[in-house]
C-alpha cells in the first residue's frame, strides 16, 4: 500500500469489484457516463474489466480517497491467458447484446453498429507478448505525482515479477492525456488511430494511442509502501 498526500494506492481486492465497474461506466464516454451513448453497463462493464477483476485479480491497482474507490489500474502480465478469454467472452457478450437488441435505444444500436463495422478496424498495432494496462482515474485524485505514484506500483510489480517492458491503450485528445503526457513518464508512442465513433457528438478528434516502455535497466519507483 502506498500513501501519496490523502490517496492511498493499493492492490485490487474483490470488494472493489462493484466500485471498479461502476467508475468504469461512470467515466466510460470522455470522462462522462457511458448512457448516452451505450446504455448497458453490464456489458460495457464486463468488455473492459472482467478479465482483471475475475481472472487475474492479482496484477490490478485502486486508488482510494475519503475511503473510497476513486480510480484504478487494470493490469495484466499473461497476454496469452487474457486474448484466450477474450476471445470467447466477446461471442458471450455479442450474443448477450443481440438478445438484447431490440429494446436499445437508437443510441445503442448505433454504438453496436459502429462496433461491428469499425472498432477493429480502428485500435491501433499493439505487442502481443508483452504486459499491459488501463487505468482511470477521478479528477480528485488526477494528480501528477499520483498517477507517478500509480504506475509506479505497477511498474515496480511487474519488474519484481520479470517483465522487461509493459504497453497500455489509452484515448487521448487535446483536452486530456495528451501524448506528450505519457512520454514525460519514460514511455514511446507506437501509434495512434482516430476513434470514429467521437466525430458526431465530440468537437475535436479523439485517439486511440498505443504507448510502450521498457523496465529492464530502470530503478524502481521509490514511493514507499505504507501498512
Amino acid at each position: 500500500m502506498i500513501q501519496f498526500g490523502d490517496v492511498t494506492i493499493r492492490p485490487y481486492q474483490a470488494c472493489d469489484r462493484d466500485a471498479v465497474r461502476n467508475l468504469c461506466c461512470d467515466t466510460g464516454f470522455l470522462g462522462q457516463p457511458i448512457d448516452p451513448v451505450f446504455e448497458d453497463r453490464e456489458i460495457f462493464a464486463d468488455y473492459l474489466t472482467e478479465y482483471y477483476t475475475d481472472i487475474e485479480p492479482e496484477s490490478s491497482f485502486v486508488v482510494l480517497h475519503d475511503g473510497a474507490v476513486k480510480g484504478y489500474l487494470l493490469g495484466s502480465r499473461r497476454p496469452t491467458r487474457q486474448q484466450i478469454h477474450s476471445f470467447f467472452m466477446n461471442i458471450r457478450l455479442f450474443l448477450k447484446g443481440m438478445s438484447r437488441y431490440r429494446s436499445y435505444r437508437k443510441e445503442s444500436r448505433d454504438f453496436i453498429g459502429w462496433i461491428l463495422r469499425n472498432s477493429w478496424r480502428e485500435v491501433p498495432a499493439a505487442p502481443r507478448r508483452t504486459a499491459h494496462f488501463h487505468f482511470n482515474l477521478l479528477p480528485e485524485v488526477q494528480s501528477v505525482g499520483g498517477t507517478r505514484a500509480l504506475l509506479g506500483a505497477y511498474f515496480d510489480y511487474l519488474r519484481a515479477a520479470g517483465e522487461k517492458a509493459v504497453y497500455g491503450q489509452v484515448v487521448t485528445y487535446e483536452g486530456r492525456r495528451g501524448s506528450r503526457l505519457f512520454e514525460r513518464y519514460g514511455f514511446q508512442i507506437l501509434e495512434r488511430r482516430e476513434i470514429t465513433k467521437y466525430r458526431r457528438i465530440h468537437p475535436e478528434p479523439v485517439f486511440l494511442t498505443t504507448v510502450l516502455k521498457q523496465l529492464d535497466g530502470e530503478e524502481k519507483s521509490g514511493f514507499r509502501n505504507v501498512t
